[in-house]
């Protein structure tokens, strides 16, 4: 089974900086793209960004300018620098990963989400 594990989520001031990591494992033959989701109480997941395997990246307009996303393909790993960091920055953050499994299934995974908390 295919694993996606983020950390990197606390509790910054608003203006500081937070960098979450999300690393994928198990029977995975390749990673098209992976990105980041959040999702605040009582509110939809949307998404903040995302890359491909090849570099193109996507962003929300909420988080252009502010927050970086980056891959390691060896590691299998998705990186979001968040910098100038607001309250309304605060939810849940989820990895998310679209790829082949090593059986050539292709398949969509999800990551159980780390707690960004934007608060002076």
């Amino acid at each position: 089974q295919v694993q996606l594990v983020e950390s990197g989520g606390g509790l910054v001031q608003p203006g500081g900086s937070l960098r979450l990591s999300c690393a994928a494992s198990g029977s995975i033959l390749r990673i098209n793209a992976m990105g980041w989701y959040r999702q605040a109480p009582g509110k939809e997941r949307e998404l903040v960004a995302t890359i491909t395997s090849g570099g193109s990246t996507n962003y929300a307009d909420s988080a252009k300018g502010r927050f970086t996303i980056s891959r390691d393909n060896a590691k299998k790993t998705v990186y979001l620098q968040m910098n100038s960091l607001k309250p309304e920055d605060t939810a849940v953050y989820y990895c998310n990963a679209d790829l082949y499994t090593s059986d050539l299934r292709p398949r969509n995974y999800w990551g159980q989400g780390t707690q960004v908390t934007v608060s002076s």
